[in-house]
């Protein structure tokens, strides 16, 4: 009985896992080349900055919200809703490219949209998981999930430049809207129990809210480094963006390099996730979250001292790499502290308050980044970016990690 449960949730975990991972891939490839297409038409960290914008714009302001609305339906409706949303909306905008060339602004369009459906999507996973998987296992799927993420990231951009170079955006899109069809069937194939929840008329929303937030602000140690970190977001967030514009302008490569500057960063996040896979469990995550935090800045810092030579074009890739790995090296134990700790009907809000506060530091970033990229160079941002989130880093482990900690 124990080896039929134990094959039961992963079966079931990696149906789902698996489907996910097939329309990621297809949304990878969308999205890099939607985002190459405006690079390379307009050349400007303004505009890239207001797409970053608008992607984030609808979990900054609906996240909260959406969080509540986790809480209360199915979960397993939810994901499923969220990628067919997510799915119809790049079928649309398919037709756009196909009757002819939109303007820039509706690229920023098509990705305020697809966030609309990330919303409630991410949260609602991200709250499943834990319903599915038992808790010590908890790290060894993130692991999973995340290895198998990073090899659509990793395929994504490889497969999106190549389809840039041979077909019509129009076509590209239609791969989105395959992926959803393939993650939505994965998903309604696989049970999925919901937590035991207080029946309530309607929902209050700030009441409902403030139980998300004080999930997160009881335990002392993830207050700390949620805050470090969201406040190293605010200048690391906007690098997501710049990412085109260091291969374009800065060292003058074209969108095969760039293929493999979004193909090192996958590459680094798949390596991390394989070994963190491994492990199974870490009993006190917080020494190794500081850590991928501490690769995250230097590497930042790195990057942003290289020369405008396309020799050094491949320290950069080398770099993006270690980014890659150690963004997971933070992400995947953080992810489980929050599955193991925080109770299972508010961890849609938790999820949800997370990632729209994480949303703000987009915005807010860039409004920053923005008009000194512009008028400095990207390069500067990755120094100043690396700068200010070793700075945070070390303050929340000087916090954080003289505690004796148990998880």
């Amino acid at each position: 009985m124990k080896i039929n449960k134990e094959n039961k949730w992963k079966r079931d975990f990696l149906t789902i896992a698996g489907g996910q991972t097939v329309s990621l891939i297809g949304s990878a490839a969308v999205q890099f080349s939607l985002i190459w297409w405006l690079a390379t038409e307009t050349g400007s960290p303004i505009m890239m900055s207001i797409a970053g914008l608008f992607a984030f714009l609808p979990q900054l302001v609906l996240g909260p919200f959406a969080g509540v609305w986790v809480d209360r339906l199915k979960r397993k409706t939810v994901i499923i809703a969220a990628d067919l949303f997510i799915g119809l909306a790049a079928l649309v905008f398919a037709f756009f490219f196909l009757f002819g060339n939109p303007p820039y602004w509706s690229v920023c369009l098509v990705l305020g949209i697809r966030g609309l459906g990330n919303v409630f999507h991410t949260p609602a996973i991200q709250a499943a998981v834990p319903m599915l998987v038992p808790q010590q296992e908890l790290v060894r799927a993130n692991g999973w999930s995340q290895f198998m993420q990073s090899g659509a990231f990793l395929l994504g951009p490889v497969l999106g430049a190549a389809m840039y170079a041979a077909l019509p955006l129009w076509i590209i899109l239609l791969s989105d809207f395959a992926g959803a069809l393939v993650a939505s069937a994965t998903v309604a194939v696989v049970k999925i129990p919901d937590p035991e929840r207080q029946i309530k008329q309607r929902p209050r929303f700030f009441h409902e809210m403030k139980e998300g937030a004080a999930a997160i602000c009881q335990d002392r140690k993830l207050f700390i480094v949620t805050a470090a970190t969201l406040l190293g977001m605010v200048f690391y967030a906007p690098l997501s963006t710049y990412y085109p514009l260091m291969t374009s302008d800065y060292f003058r490569a074209d969108a095969w390099h760039a293929s493999m500057v979004n193909f090192g960063y996958a590459a680094g996040m798949m390596l991390c996730a394989v070994l963190l896979g491994k492990f199974g469990t870490i009993k006190n995550k917080f020494p190794v979250i500081h850590l991928g935090l501490l690769g995250m800045g230097t590497s930042s810092l790195l990057c942003g001292l290289l020369p405008a030579e396309m020799v050094w074009f491949w320290v950069f890739a080398a770099l993006c790499a270690l980014l890659g790995a150690s963004s997971n090296l933070y992400n995947i134990p953080y992810i489980a502290y929050l599955q193991e700790t925080i109770a299972p009907e508010r961890m849609g809000r938790a999820f949800s308050l997370i990632g729209s506060l994480s949303s703000a530091t987009m915005p807010l970033g860039l409004l920053i980044a923005g008009p000194v990229a512009e008028s400095r160079g990207v390069s500067l941002w990755f120094l100043v970016s690396g700068i200010a989130l070793l700075l945070l880093t070390l303050v929340s482990a000087l916090l954080v990690l003289p505690q004796k900690a148990d998880n």
